[in-house]
């Protein structure tokens, strides 16, 4: 398995943070992490780092954190790292096409869903509110649109009556970091075309 790809990680809550840990982990050197500026948090409303910023600085991994990539000043930090590649998990960020076109691999996002079912915000949430019998993580090609990229994997997960919110974010957690790490030697290698996605199968 090739080591030799330089990722940019871009993510914010402790959902992504888990992915960060499967890659520091696995060995893949990152350039950087992008995060969320630092926010207002508690009692006292004293900014906190994410979960993602905190790992990064713990590990030496250079952060950053621009309010938005649509600026040019923003695409051109991004650009000087010259990564083959952005992972991107719950980063909370629109990713203009001009940052899509910067990796020389593109971009793969982590969704806990199984695509195209629960496209955007809070699909741990909607899984269970919609009784569904299962749930799971895709990873995918991002393209402009709202989380309808060309699926590379999917690992899926029952759900059963004891599921909570909290339990199913920790097990898709853990599906999704493992499946990102599973992926990246294939795309690596060219070997990850994708799966489009069925849009008629896309909750309206």
């Amino acid at each position: 398995m090739s080591r030799s790809l330089r990722l940019v990680f871009a993510g914010t809550p402790e959902f992504a943070a888990v992915h960060l840990q499967a890659l520091i982990d696995a060995g893949y050197p990152i350039a950087a992490v992008y995060t969320q500026p630092d926010r207002p948090a508690g009692r006292g409303q004293k900014l906190a780092m994410s979960p993602v910023k905190q790992l990064a600085l713990s590990h030496g991994i250079p952060v950053q954190q621009p309010p938005t990539l649509r600026d040019p000043a923003a695409q051109a930090t991004l650009a000087a790292l010259e990564p083959d590649l952005l992972v991107v998990v719950a980063y909370g960020l629109i990713l203009p096409q001009v940052v899509l076109d910067i990796p020389r691999l593109g971009c793969i996002n982590s969704h806990a869903s199984l695509l195209p079912r629960w496209r955007g915000a809070a699909p741990i949430q909607r899984a269970l509110e919609a009784g569904d019998a299962e749930s799971g993580v895709t990873v995918m090609r991002m393209e402009a649109g709202l989380d309808t990229g060309p699926m590379l994997s999917k690992v899926t997960t029952p759900l059963t009556a004891t599921d909570t919110g909290g339990s199913l974010h920790d097990r898709l957690a853990a599906l999704g970091a493992a499946a990102v790490v599973q992926a990246l030697p294939g795309l690596a290698a060219g070997r990850l075309p994708g799966e489009v996605q069925d849009a008629s199968l896309a909750p309206n």
